[in-house]
């Protein structure tokens, strides 16, 4: 399980360092792709493995199934972690989260979300948290 909260930045040439902690349960090579609300999501194999069983057992007439696997799928690029512990993240998907330096990673069980440390402030406050927990049946 991925959990925990990291800052880090983005360099030049658009490699960030992933937390030690993470590397470890990834792996040799995983996945990153785009996420949910405006994050990118980063699964170890089989976790993409799985996802991708999902999508491909999914009905191909129904036009929500086609698009949502476009946005997972083809949006995804498979990453090596160098000898600094980096990744590097292709070019658009660092447009598509807005990732331009400070970003944030985030563990969320099955998978770790990379955020522009904007998003992540603007998105994540939590002053309702109280609230979402009672409308998800009493889950803590």
């Amino acid at each position: 399980m991925f959990m925990g909260e990291y800052n880090h930045t983005v360099d030049a040439k658009g490699r960030l360092i992933v937390p030690s902690r993470f590397r470890e349960q990834l792996g040799e090579d995983f996945v990153v792709t785009r996420g949910l609300d405006g994050c990118l999501s980063i699964y170890a194999r089989d976790e993409w493995n799985a996802l991708e069983e999902k999508l491909h057992a999914l009905p191909y007439t129904n036009p929500a199934a086609r698009k949502l696997t476009r946005f997972l799928v083809a949006g995804a690029a498979t990453c090596e972690v160098d000898k600094q512990g980096r990744i590097l993240l292709p070019a658009a998907l660092r447009e598509y989260a807005k990732i331009e330096k400070d970003a944030v990673l985030v563990g969320t069980g099955s998978r770790i979300e990379i955020w522009s440390r904007d998003a992540w402030m603007e998105k994540n406050d939590f002053d309702d948290i109280e609230t979402i927990a009672e409308e998800l049946g009493g889950l803590l």
